[in-house]
């Protein structure tokens, strides 16, 4: 009898066990989908098919975000409509390009001539109240972010030597709307706006002389040194070093669990550094390549004395767009303060 009960209660026991795991293999996983701001084959691209990846095995398959580049499922400038409405429940972009719907957008995402290392700028957001502002700006549109990623400062690659901000006079070259579109208009640059898809045909054909995308590593990843007459670069770069952002619906970010959200903030933060690091390696290679003799490309390096010339130009800038909206004041007032405290500015 003692046997037949111990038998029962096995068989119950593997029962309930069975019934349990069929149970888990029921629950279906949330399926998320992201738009980035980049082209299939970009080094951030690949760091932020990564970050989906680590995201699914963290969560073991219980959050799947299929990631999707530049225009695959919106045009680049209806990424933000997109979120709101949920058609794409995370977006990876440069929240400047929002800025038609509010210009703080721009000036949270990229204060242009200001920062000289990543750290810098990831201090200011993630301990000094940059990332609440930013989460301030997208909640009227029901977005939340999470955290961002950073590719480093950018560079120029020009059909012309950029020496300085008086080489900029007559230039066309490609701009995202914003701060920078502005400053370059000052310094006599004819500035022309382009999603990011478009500027290697663009490039390619003389519509623009330089553009303004990312680094040297990056911007070589998308074959932008292949053509014929862009063979000028900066480095180190200065004159902008902008983020991208994983924003979430803020709908979709409420039903996660709290374990699936801690993973969520732990997978962007390790995406972060690792996304800086990559494209880090990729800079150095080529420069490293191009200082050699008979390089293709001229690696320029500015002067302490025409930074400072930017800067100063950079700041009237600042100035004016401190006066568009109460928004813009407080995100620059912050920054400006925490530039102080770094000693960039005065």
């Amino acid at each position: 009898m003692r046997k037949l009960i111990l038998g029962l209660m096995s068989f119950f026991v593997a029962m309930v066990i069975c019934q349990a795991a069929s149970a888990a293999d029921e629950v279906k996983p949330i399926v998320w989908k992201a738009q980035t701001l980049w082209n299939a084959g970009e080094i951030p691209q690949k760091t932020f098919e990564d970050l989906c990846e680590n995201i699914k095995v963290m969560s073991q398959g219980r959050l799947i975000i299929e990631s999707y580049p530049n225009g695959a499922i919106v045009p680049q400038n209806e990424t933000l409509d997109a979120l709101q409405n949920n058609v794409l429940q995370v977006i990876h972009v440069w929240p400047g390009y929002a800025a038609p719907k509010n210009p703080a957008f721009a000036a949270v995402s990229d204060l242009i001539f200001a920062y000289e290392h990543p750290w810098e700028l990831d201090t200011w957001l993630n301990y000094k109240g940059g990332l609440e502002l930013i989460r301030k700006l997208y909640a009227p549109f029901k977005g939340y972010t999470v955290g961002v990623m950073f590719w480093g400062v950018e560079s120029w690659p020009s059909r012309k030597p950029l020496k300085s901000i008086e080489d900029f006079k007559g230039l066309k070259i490609r701009l995202a709307q914003g701060m920078q579109a502005e400053m370059m208009a000052k310094a006599g640059a004819s500035v022309i706006q382009l999603p990011g898809n478009e500027i290697f045909p663009a490039l390619d054909k003389g519509v623009i002389d330089a553009c303004d995308w990312s680094t040297v590593g990056v911007n070589e990843s998308l074959g932008l040194y292949e053509l014929n007459g862009v063979d000028y670069a900066i480095f180190p770069g200065f004159h902008s070093m902008p983020y991208g952002d994983f924003t979430v619906n803020i709908d979709e970010w409420n039903k996660l669990s709290p374990d699936l959200k801690a993973i969520v903030e732990a997978a962007v933060r390790k995406w972060c550094w690792d996304s800086i690091e990559r494209i880090a390696v990729a800079d150095i290679d080529f420069v490293d390549k191009n200082r050699q003799p008979g390089a293709k490309v001229t690696v320029i390096t500015w002067t302490d004395e025409n930074k400072a010339k930017a800067r100063a130009l950079a700041m009237e800038v600042w100035a004016a767009w401190k006066e568009k909206n109460a928004d813009c004041k407080e995100v620059i007032e912050s920054q400006e303060a925490w530039l102080r405290e770094l000693g960039r500015i005065q």
